[in-house]
């Protein structure tokens, strides 16, 4: 009887530890649901761009941002499914994207031959084409990359500077860079801009 009693005991003992264990399991993932959803919103509401780096040269200004990563698959996947979001965020986490914006100081068509010594078509050609070749980036671990590829932003001459998305691969996520610019449609030489910050990650 004694046995039997002991037997039960324990049985409750166990019962009740497994339900405990499956209480505290349940609130650790919830408070990590918790926190993945607050640590999303705090990113979505900081702005997803980093800092604007500016280089005025001989009436144009030359501005150059960085997107992160983190932010541009937020903003394309939203925040509904996060394991998804992190398996993207993971097989994309060694590129990085640049915003680079040409700006002239009288709000002037940067793509008359004014400025570019070619035609307008010739000039609208490059910025869609060729001006992947004069972007480049040095990590801080010494490396070198080549601009991927390159989009470029038609406005049709509402907005008064002309945009382009510059993409490139390989590069390690911790690294921070600087991106140069070997500007051979102005014809204003070699600019660069470092970025100090290492990019946010999710």
């Amino acid at each position: 009887m004694r046995n039997m009693k002991e037997s039960k005991l324990k049985f409750h003992f166990y019962i009740l530890a497994i339900v405990c264990l499956c209480f505290i399991s349940c609130n650790k993932e919830k408070n990590n649901t918790e926190n993945s959803y607050d640590e999303f919103y705090q990113l979505e509401n900081i702005g997803w761009k980093s800092k604007k780096i500016n280089r005025y040269i001989n009436t144009i200004n030359y501005t150059a941002t960085e997107v992160p990563i983190a932010y541009y698959i937020l903003k394309e996947q939203g925040n509904s499914d996060l394991k998804k979001v992190d398996s993207i965020y993971n097989t994309h986490k060694r590129e990085r994207v640049l915003e680079i914006e040409f700006h002239h100081d009288e709000e002037k068509d940067l793509l008359l031959n004014e400025f570019t010594n070619r035609s307008y078509e010739d000039a609208v050609k490059y910025m869609a084409f060729t001006i992947t070749k004069d972007f480049s980036i040095v990590t801080s671990s010494k490396d070198t990359i080549s601009c991927a590829g390159v989009q470029f932003e038609r406005n049709f001459k509402v907005a008064p500077f002309k945009r382009a998305l510059l993409y490139f691969g390989n590069i390690n996520p911790d690294d921070q860079i600087q991106l140069i610019y070997n500007d051979e449609l102005f014809g204003n030489g070699i600019i660069k801009f470092k970025f100090k910050e290492t990019p946010i990650k999710l």
